[in-house]
């Protein structure tokens, strides 16, 4: 029962910091098309939180066509994927073990 409620906990976390992540990967995106002020407190955050994994991905995985960046919606596709697969698996295994 402890076990359960533990891995039920652990997979509402990930599943909210995913949640919270693809918001931020989106928002980033969406920013850049505007090209605001570099030296903007958020827009500061948002470059430091996004561009480690945009340029790790960028390293491994060409993802820019006709000039266009598909970096973001990679990102964003991974995440479901991890939210579906991941999150999902372990809800179900801690519902199981509930019973």
């Amino acid at each position: 029962m402890i076990l359960a409620n533990i891995f039920n906990a652990i997979a509402t976390i990930l599943h909210t910091l995913i949640f919270i992540y693809t918001w931020v990967v989106i928002i980033a995106t969406l920013i850049t098309w505007v090209r605001p002020d570099p030296n903007n407190p958020i827009v500061v955050i948002l470059y430091k939180l996004t561009n480690p994994v945009f340029t790790r991905i960028k390293s491994k995985i060409p993802l820019v066509y006709s000039g266009i960046d598909f970096t973001p919606v990679f990102v964003v596709l991974v995440l479901q994927f991890i939210d579906m697969a991941l999150v999902d698996s372990l809800s179900v295994y801690a519902q199981k073990l509930f019973q």
